[in-house]
């Protein structure tokens, strides 16, 4: 069986450098890109088997550029998106493009080759600009959240912090930033659900901005 090549790109060096040996002991073939306009001047000349493309780059998110490869015609092999700040509307957003998998950072090692070894066997996905006129089917939330799976390998403290960055952004956009159902559901008082929200990160909407009384 030919070598597989796959492209990675990322503007972080240990994450290209990381991937690049994992994949490589694999016995994958491995390309690097550091931003966009390397990944686009590489996939002018070459076709890879597929593509680990990072969402927030300096020059041009990864979303624009699955955009633009699929708009040039370009979306002939599969994609996987990776990021660190992912959210539920973003990991949908990609695979309503395009994108055949999403991957939260840190990357588990098991997800990462599974998800690899899946993308390669399927290739590019029947999906956004891909898919049939006449088809009107939709990615869900649950199989969405299926592809954001947990990283059971990390510290128990860690997973739990992964877990409750995932669960806070999925509440936050199903429930338009409305604090007062998010506590309710979540079970913890309103005071608490914003000093939880800070430490993770995660901004409330402004008040009024869906939230009541």
């Amino acid at each position: 069986m030919a070598t597989k090549n796959i492209l990675v790109v990322d503007d972080e060096v240990g994450i290209r450098e990381l991937l690049s040996e994992i994949l490589f002991d694999e016995g994958y073939r491995i390309h690097l890109a550091e931003n966009a306009t390397q990944a686009r001047n590489f996939r002018a000349q070459h076709v890879p088997d597929l593509v680990l493309l990072d969402i927030w780059m300096p020059d041009t998110d990864g979303l624009t550029l699955l955009k633009e490869w699929v708009e040039r015609d370009q979306l002939t092999m599969p994609v996987i998106m990776m990021s660190g700040h992912g959210t539920i509307e973003t990991a949908m957003e990609a695979m309503r493009i395009g994108a055949s998998d999403f991957l939260e950072k840190p990357i588990a090692l098991q997800k990462l080759l599974a998800s690899v070894e899946k993308a390669i066997q399927h290739g590019v996905p029947v999906t956004g600009a891909h898919k049939p006129q006449e088809s009107t089917s939709k990615i869900s939330d649950s199989e969405v959240r299926t592809q954001m799976s947990l990283p059971l390998d990390l510290p128990l403290r860690e997973a739990r912090e992964h877990f409750d960055s995932l669960y806070f952004n999925y509440q936050m956009q199903k429930e338009n930033g409305n604090i007062s159902r998010i506590a309710e559901k979540a079970g913890i008082e309103r005071t608490h659900l914003y000093r939880k929200l800070k430490q993770l990160g995660i901004k409330p909407l402004k008040k009024g901005s869906g939230d009541t009384q």
